[in-house]
C-alpha cells in the first residue's frame, strides 16, 4: 500500500478499530464516538497527546497504558 501510495500519489481511507494497526501506515486519524469525530489530526500527535477523555481512554487499552 505504501509503495503504491508514493508510486502513483494515492490517498486511502483506512478504517480500523485497531489502533496499533492504524498508527503505522497512516499519517492522520480521526476518532469516532456514537459516529460523531471527537478527535482528529496527525496520528502521533492524537495517539501520544489525546485532547479528549474518551480518545485517551481507547489509547490506554490499545496500548495497555497505567492511568
Amino acid at each position: 500500500m505504501n509503495k503504491l501510495q508514493n508510486e502513483r500519489g494515492l490517498s486511502y481511507l483506512f478504517i480500523s478499530h485497531d489502533l496499533k494497526v492504524v498508527r503505522t501506515p497512516c499519517y492522520r486519524i480521526m476518532m469516532t464516538q456514537y459516529g460523531k469525530i471527537v478527535e482528529q489530526g496527525p496520528v502521533a500527535e492524537v495517539l501520544t497527546n489525546p485532547e479528549t477523555e474518551y480518545t485517551a481512554g481507547l489509547v490506554r487499552v490499545a496500548f495497555e497504558i497505567a492511568a
